[in-house]
Protein backbone atom coordinates (compact mmCIF):
# COMPACT_ATOMS: atom_id res chain seq x y z
CA UNK A 1 0.00 0.00 0.00
CA UNK A 2 1.64 3.33 -0.94
CA UNK A 3 2.96 5.52 2.34
CA UNK A 4 0.64 8.88 0.60
CA UNK A 5 -2.86 6.96 1.03
CA UNK A 6 -1.72 5.48 4.26
CA UNK A 7 -1.54 8.97 5.29
CA UNK A 8 -4.16 9.70 3.64
CA UNK A 9 -6.40 7.06 5.97
CA UNK A 10 -4.87 8.38 8.97
CA UNK A 11 -5.49 11.88 8.70
CA UNK A 12 -8.93 10.73 7.75
CA UNK A 13 -9.55 8.50 10.53
CA UNK A 14 -7.59 10.56 13.65
CA UNK A 15 -9.14 8.78 16.67
CA UNK A 16 -8.29 5.48 14.76
CA UNK A 17 -4.73 6.70 13.65
CA UNK A 18 -4.23 7.15 17.59
CA UNK A 19 -5.44 3.76 18.66
CA UNK A 20 -3.05 2.25 15.73
CA UNK A 21 -0.45 4.38 17.06
CA UNK A 22 -0.94 3.43 20.80
CA UNK A 23 -1.54 -0.14 20.30
CA UNK A 24 1.74 -0.72 18.12
CA UNK A 25 3.64 1.45 21.42
CA UNK A 26 2.13 -0.97 23.70
CA UNK A 27 2.84 -3.92 21.93
CA UNK A 28 6.70 -2.78 21.47
CA UNK A 29 6.91 -1.82 25.32
CA UNK A 30 5.61 -5.48 25.74
CA UNK A 31 7.66 -7.19 23.50
CA UNK A 32 10.60 -5.22 24.94
CA UNK A 33 9.46 -6.15 28.60
CA UNK A 34 9.74 -9.62 27.98
CA UNK A 35 13.04 -9.65 26.16
CA UNK A 36 14.56 -7.65 29.04
CA UNK A 37 13.11 -10.58 31.60
CA UNK A 38 13.81 -13.10 30.19
CA UNK A 39 17.66 -11.79 29.45
CA UNK A 40 17.98 -10.94 33.67
CA UNK A 41 16.60 -14.71 34.35
CA UNK A 42 19.26 -15.50 31.73
CA UNK A 43 22.00 -13.62 33.47
CA UNK A 44 20.66 -14.62 37.05
CA UNK A 45 21.04 -18.38 36.45
CA UNK A 46 24.46 -17.81 35.35
CA UNK A 47 25.40 -16.27 38.30
CA UNK A 48 24.05 -18.79 40.31
CA UNK A 49 25.75 -21.35 37.92
CA UNK A 50 29.52 -19.98 38.45
CA UNK A 51 28.81 -19.75 42.46
CA UNK A 52 27.63 -23.74 41.82
CA UNK A 53 31.11 -24.49 39.61
CA UNK A 54 32.60 -22.86 42.31
CA UNK A 55 31.49 -24.62 45.81
CA UNK A 56 31.44 -27.93 44.08
CA UNK A 57 34.74 -28.91 44.48
CA UNK A 58 34.40 -27.84 48.32
CA UNK A 59 31.92 -30.69 48.88
CA UNK A 60 33.18 -33.76 51.13
CA UNK A 61 33.35 -36.53 47.97
CA UNK A 62 32.14 -36.91 44.34
CA UNK A 63 28.72 -38.83 46.06
CA UNK A 64 28.32 -35.41 47.82
CA UNK A 65 28.91 -33.66 45.19
CA UNK A 66 26.55 -35.65 42.49
CA UNK A 67 23.72 -35.65 45.39
CA UNK A 68 24.58 -31.95 45.66
CA UNK A 69 24.19 -31.56 41.74
CA UNK A 70 20.42 -33.53 41.49
CA UNK A 71 18.99 -30.99 44.11
CA UNK A 72 20.08 -28.23 41.63
CA UNK A 73 17.75 -25.84 39.83
CA UNK A 74 17.85 -27.81 36.45
CA UNK A 75 18.32 -24.24 34.50
CA UNK A 76 21.30 -23.75 36.89
CA UNK A 77 22.65 -27.28 36.47
CA UNK A 78 22.42 -26.33 32.22
CA UNK A 79 24.04 -22.89 32.70
CA UNK A 80 27.15 -24.57 34.86
CA UNK A 81 27.35 -27.36 31.73
CA UNK A 82 27.53 -24.57 29.39
CA UNK A 83 29.77 -22.17 31.19
CA UNK A 84 32.23 -25.04 31.65
CA UNK A 85 32.50 -25.63 28.22
CA UNK A 86 33.09 -22.29 27.56
CA UNK A 87 36.23 -22.16 30.14
CA UNK A 88 37.84 -25.06 28.36
CA UNK A 89 37.41 -22.76 25.35
CA UNK A 90 34.59 -24.26 23.50
CA UNK A 91 32.21 -22.51 21.35
CA UNK A 92 28.84 -22.35 22.90
CA UNK A 93 25.04 -21.42 21.93
CA UNK A 94 22.37 -20.77 24.77
CA UNK A 95 19.24 -21.28 23.78
CA UNK A 96 16.98 -18.01 23.32
CA UNK A 97 14.57 -19.09 25.96
CA UNK A 98 14.91 -22.29 28.98
CA UNK A 99 11.84 -23.47 27.38
CA UNK A 100 10.82 -24.69 23.89
CA UNK A 101 14.39 -25.47 22.60
CA UNK A 102 13.20 -28.62 21.11
CA UNK A 103 15.08 -30.85 23.13
CA UNK A 104 18.35 -28.87 23.16
CA UNK A 105 19.33 -27.26 25.99
CA UNK A 106 22.44 -25.98 24.29
CA UNK A 107 25.27 -26.36 21.53
CA UNK A 108 28.67 -26.19 21.92
CA UNK A 109 31.92 -26.94 19.10
CA UNK A 110 34.76 -29.03 19.51
CA UNK A 111 36.71 -29.59 17.89
CA UNK A 112 35.50 -27.67 14.72
CA UNK A 113 31.91 -30.13 15.31
CA UNK A 114 28.93 -29.40 16.45
CA UNK A 115 27.26 -30.93 19.45
CA UNK A 116 23.89 -30.09 20.69
CA UNK A 117 23.29 -30.91 24.46
CA UNK A 118 20.54 -32.43 26.56
CA UNK A 119 21.07 -32.25 30.03
CA UNK A 120 18.93 -33.92 32.54
CA UNK A 121 19.45 -33.30 36.60
CA UNK A 122 17.68 -37.09 37.25
CA UNK A 123 17.46 -38.04 40.65
CA UNK A 124 16.97 -42.01 39.22
CA UNK A 125 17.32 -44.11 36.70
CA UNK A 126 17.24 -42.05 33.37
CA UNK A 127 14.42 -42.57 31.01
CA UNK A 128 15.34 -44.66 27.39
CA UNK A 129 12.39 -42.79 25.86
CA UNK A 130 14.73 -39.46 26.50
CA UNK A 131 17.85 -41.47 25.01
CA UNK A 132 15.92 -42.26 21.61
CA UNK A 133 14.06 -38.77 21.31
CA UNK A 134 17.33 -37.10 21.89
CA UNK A 135 19.20 -39.66 19.12
CA UNK A 136 16.53 -38.83 16.58
CA UNK A 137 17.21 -35.21 16.88
CA UNK A 138 20.57 -35.79 16.47
CA UNK A 139 20.64 -37.42 13.53
CA UNK A 140 18.21 -35.69 11.76
CA UNK A 141 20.29 -32.71 12.56
CA UNK A 142 23.27 -34.62 11.06
CA UNK A 143 25.65 -33.65 14.23
CA UNK A 144 26.73 -35.29 17.37
CA UNK A 145 24.56 -34.80 21.02
CA UNK A 146 26.19 -34.72 24.87
CA UNK A 147 23.31 -36.61 26.89
CA UNK A 148 24.57 -35.21 30.35
CA UNK A 149 23.19 -36.55 33.05
CA UNK A 150 23.03 -36.99 37.42
CA UNK A 151 21.26 -40.01 37.52
CA UNK A 152 21.66 -43.83 36.94
CA UNK A 153 21.75 -45.23 33.56
CA UNK A 154 19.80 -48.89 33.85
CA UNK A 155 20.04 -51.35 31.16
CA UNK A 156 17.55 -50.61 28.73
CA UNK A 157 18.79 -46.47 28.75
CA UNK A 158 22.13 -48.47 27.20
CA UNK A 159 20.27 -50.51 24.74
CA UNK A 160 18.67 -46.84 23.86
CA UNK A 161 22.10 -45.31 23.33
CA UNK A 162 23.38 -48.42 21.63
CA UNK A 163 21.10 -47.83 19.01
CA UNK A 164 22.46 -43.77 18.69
CA UNK A 165 25.90 -44.19 18.57
CA UNK A 166 26.75 -40.23 17.42
CA UNK A 167 25.18 -39.91 21.40
CA UNK A 168 27.54 -39.26 23.68
CA UNK A 169 26.74 -40.33 27.30
CA UNK A 170 27.88 -38.22 30.49
CA UNK A 171 27.39 -38.90 33.88
CA UNK A 172 29.55 -39.45 37.20
CA UNK A 173 32.71 -39.17 37.34
CA UNK A 174 32.82 -38.34 34.04
CA UNK A 175 30.37 -34.82 34.65
CA UNK A 176 32.04 -34.23 37.84
CA UNK A 177 35.55 -33.66 35.49
CA UNK A 178 33.63 -32.31 33.18
CA UNK A 179 32.44 -29.41 35.54
CA UNK A 180 35.97 -29.39 37.47
CA UNK A 181 37.73 -28.24 33.97
CA UNK A 182 39.41 -31.91 33.85
CA UNK A 183 39.52 -32.18 30.19
CA UNK A 184 39.44 -35.77 30.55
CA UNK A 185 35.94 -36.20 30.09
CA UNK A 186 36.58 -35.95 26.62
CA UNK A 187 38.04 -39.46 25.99
CA UNK A 188 34.43 -40.74 26.26
CA UNK A 189 33.66 -38.74 22.66
CA UNK A 190 33.25 -41.41 20.09
CA UNK A 191 32.40 -41.98 16.03
CA UNK A 192 32.86 -39.21 13.46
CA UNK A 193 28.47 -37.40 13.05
CA UNK A 194 26.01 -39.23 10.64
CA UNK A 195 24.98 -37.88 7.44
CA UNK A 196 22.24 -34.93 7.96
CA UNK A 197 18.77 -36.70 7.23
CA UNK A 198 16.24 -35.08 5.93
CA UNK A 199 13.04 -34.32 7.81
CA UNK A 200 9.73 -36.22 6.98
Amino acid sequence: MPVDLIAQMLWAHPFRAAVFVVLVLLLALQSFGLFTARHRRHRRYQEQAARALQRLPQLRDDAARIVWLRKMNPYVFEEMLLSALSAQGHRIKRNASYSGGGGVDGQVWIDGQRWLIQAKRYAATISAAHVSDFGLLVRREGCRGLFIHTGRTGAVSREAFSHYPAITLISGQNLLMLLSGDDRWQHSRKQPAPRRTALR
